[in-house]
């Protein structure tokens, strides 16, 4: 299998001959660099382990924190506050172009942190107009990324092709 993002490949299968054979026809063809096992794309790190393989963004929360100067926040142990009463009046936020900002870059990060998407998509809709308090709401979104840095997808082999789910509809 092949992914190709811009100029930006990532081989892999289960065949490791063929796996070699590809990279040497690419080479023959384009000038290439083999980086080796993957452990970083887009922003994504890539941790191969006995229990599968993980998709972090740590680097990317760290960066972020330190954009939003946020790095030494205290923690928050929710995204949101359970009695969030959202409204569109209040005083404007007085830069909405780091408000879009951080709420472009945390949309990223839903990638691997599908903990975040009902929480980012509250503050994404206030992208054009946002206020002091929609604001207040990204940073309690920050303030919980420094608690979950670690945290991440793990992707693992059960054997079978099935999509398995789970969702509380409440």
């Amino acid at each position: 299998m092949v992914l190709i993002y811009v100029d930006d490949l990532i081989v892999t299968g289960n065949n490791h001959a063929a796996i070699t054979n590809l990279k040497s026809i690419l080479h023959q063809q384009f000038a290439i660099k083999d980086l080796g096992v993957l452990k970083y794309f887009l922003g994504i790190e890539m941790v191969t382990s006995y229990k599968g393989l993980f998709f972090n963004q740590c680097k990317y929360i760290l960066d972020l924190l330190r954009e939003a100067d946020m790095l030494e926040c205290k923690l928050a142990k929710t995204p949101l506050d359970s009695k969030l009463q959202l409204t569109l009046d209040g005083e404007s936020f007085d830069q909405p172009q780091l408000y879009q900002k951080l709420v472009g870059k945390l949309i990223y990060l839903t990638i691997t942190r599908p903990d975040l998407s009902h929480s980012v998509s509250i503050v994404s809709q206030f992208m054009h107009s946002p206020t002091a308090a929609h604001m207040m709401i990204v940073k309690r979104i920050l303030r919980y990324l420094k608690g979950t840095i670690g945290r991440g997808i793990l992707v693992q082999n059960h054997g079978h092709t099935q999509v398995l789910s789970y969702t509380d509809a409440d």
